[in-house]
C-alpha cells in the first residue's frame, strides 16, 4: 500500500482591489465596502480577511466582478454565512501569489453556502469544508490555469467529515488529486458538475448515501471513483452514479510522485474499489484506454501482505448493481505494465480489454448470495482472477446477469 500525502487517505496501487460588502447582524442585509478602482489587492486581502472573522451569523459577503489577489489562506468559523459572487467566470480569487497557508479558503462552519465564484491557482486546496452540517456549494469553479501540474494542490472542491452536503453546477479542473472529492461524510448530492483535467474527476470515499448524477467527467485520469479506505472513522455505501458523461479520461496521471493518487491508472472510467451498495445506471462511459469500469477489492495490488487488513475493515466490493448503462471503445493501451500484459495474454496483441474489469476477489468467509457484482448491461466483462495471480481470468458473465433492489434517492432539502 502506498500513504497519501493526505493522513486521512490511503489508496492501493492498483488503481484532488475589490468591493466587498457584508451582510451586517444577520438577515440578508449587505453593507458596503471599499471600490473596487480604490483599494489596491493586498488591502482587500485584509478587508476579506477582517469580514471573515467578524461576520455574524445569517450574514451575506458579497464578491463582486473582477480578478483579486491573495496571498495567504482564507478561514471562515462563523455558521449561517453565505459568501456569493457575480459568477464563476465574473468573480475571481486568484492565489497565483499565495506565499501562506494550506487552502485557498477554509470553512468551519455549517449552514455555508458558497456561490458564483472562482478560486483559482492556490497552493493547496481551493475550498476545504470541514465538519459540517448544511453545506451548499453553487456554480463554484476552482481551477489552476496552468494546467495539468504535479505543483498543483491537492483539491479543488473539497467537503471532509460534513452531513447534507450539495454540490451543483460547479467546475473543478487541474487538481492534483480530485476536482471534486466528499469524503467521509453523509447525504449528499453531485449533480450538474463538469470535473476536467484533474487526477481524479469526482471522488466519493468513505461516504454514506451520495447521488452523483447528471455530470461531465472528461479528460481527467480517472472520471469517477467511489472509494472506502481503512483507518477512517467510517466505512461508505450506498452510492448511486447516474446520467453521468464519462469520457475520454485518459490524461495521464501528475499526481505527487509516491502519493496515493499517484497510482490510478490514465485511461480509466469508473473505478469502485472495497465499496458496497453501488449502484451505476443510465450513464454514457467510453474512451477510456485502461477500463471503462474497474471493480476492484483493497487486495487488488498486494493481496496477499493486506489480507490482515479484513480484520477490521471489509475490502471487498459487494452488491455492486449495473444497468442501463452505455459504453464506448476502451481498453487498448492499459496504463500499467502488469494489466497490459494481462490484456495481451488474454486478448492478443491487438485486443482490448472489455468495458468492465473486476480484481475478481470475494471474501471467503461470506456467502455469495446477495453480495454479487450484478451486471445487467450490454457490456463485455473480465474477472482477472487476482487473488490467484491471474492463473484463471474468466470473461463469462452468466453468474453475474442478476439484479439488487434499487437504492433510494438521497433526500436533501437543501437540493429542492
Amino acid at each position: 500500500m502506498i500513504e497519501s500525502r493526505h493522513p486521512d487517505r490511503r489508496v492501493p496501487a492498483m488503481l484532488g482591489a475589490l468591493l466587498l460588502a457584508i451582510g451586517g447582524c444577520g438577515g440578508d442585509g449587505d453593507t458596503g465596502g471599499a471600490s473596487a478602482d480604490t483599494a489596491p489587492a493586498t488591502g482587500y486581502e485584509e478587508q476579506l480577511r477582517l469580514a471573515l472573522e467578524t461576520v455574524e451569523p445569517g450574514g451575506v459577503i458579497t464578491v463582486p466582478p473582477g480578478t483579486h489577489a491573495f496571498t495567504r489562506s482564507l478561514v471562515l468559523n462563523v455558521d449561517g454565512v453565505t459568501i456569493r459572487g457575480a459568477g464563476m467566470g465574473e468573480s475571481v480569487l486568484s492565489f497565483k501569489g499565495q506565499v501562506a497557508g494550506a487552502e485557498g479558503l477554509l470553512v468551519n462552519a455549517g449552514d455555508f453556502t458558497i456561490e458564483d465564484l472562482a478560486i483559482e491557482d492556490t497552493v493547496g486546496d481551493a475550498l476545504k469544508i470541514n465538519g459540517a452540517t448544511n453545506v451548499v456549494v453553487r456554480r463554484v469553479r476552482t481551477e489552476w490555469t496552468n494546467g495539468p501540474d504535479t505543483e498543483n494542490g491537492a483539491y479543488g472542491i473539497y467537503p471532509v467529515q460534513t452531513e447534507n452536503t450539495l454540490i451543483e453546477g460547479s467546475v473543478a479542473i487541474g487538481a492534483s488529486d480530485a476536482g471534486i472529492y466528499v469524503g467521509q461524510s453523509r447525504n449528499v448530492i453531485v449533480r450538474n458538475n463538469r470535473a476536467e483535467h484533474n487526477v481524479a474527476g469526482i471522488e466519493i470515499e468513505n461516504t454514506v448515501g451520495a447521488d452523483v448524477f447528471d455530470n461531465v467527467a472528461r479528460h481527467n485520469t480517472g472520471g469517477i471513483l467511489v472509494f472506502n479506505m481503512p483507518d477512517l472513522p467510517q466505512a461508505g455505501h450506498s452510492t448511486r452514479l447516474f446520467r453521468n458523461d464519462v469520457s475520454d479520461n485518459n490524461t495521464p496521471n501528475f499526481g505527487a510522485p509516491g502519493s496515493a493518487v499517484a497510482s490510478v491508472p490514465a485511461g480509466s472510467g469508473v473505478i469502485i474499489n472495497s465499496n458496497d451498495r453501488v449502484e451505476i445506471f443510465d450513464n454514457q462511459i467510453g474512451g477510456h484506454k485502461t477500463a471503462n469500469v474497474l471493480i476492484s477489492s483493497l487486495f487488488s495490488a498486494e493481496y496477499t501482505s493486506d489480507r490482515e487488513t479484513a480484520s477490521s475493515f471489509d475490502p471487498y466490493p459487494e452488491t455492486i448493481y449495473l444497468h442501463g448503462n452505455t459504453y464506448g471503445p476502451g481498453g487498448e493501451a492499459p496504463d500499467r505494465p502488469a494489466l497490459n500484459e494481462l490484456r495481451v495474454a488474454v486478448f492478443g496483441p491487438d485486443g482490448r480489454f472489455p468495458d468492465i474489469v473486476w480484481d475478481g476477489v470475494v471474501d471467503p468467509a461470506k456467502a455469495p448470495a446477495g453480495l454479487e457484482i450484478c451486471i445487467e448491461d450490454d457490456a463485455t466483462f473480465l474477472n482477472i482472477d487476482a487473488a490467484n495471480g491471474s492463473a484463471n481470468p474468466s470473461t463469462d458473465l452468466a453468474r453475474h446477469r442478476c439484479q439488487h433492489p434499487p437504492l433510494p434517492a438521497v433526500s436533501l432539502a437543501l437540493a429542492g
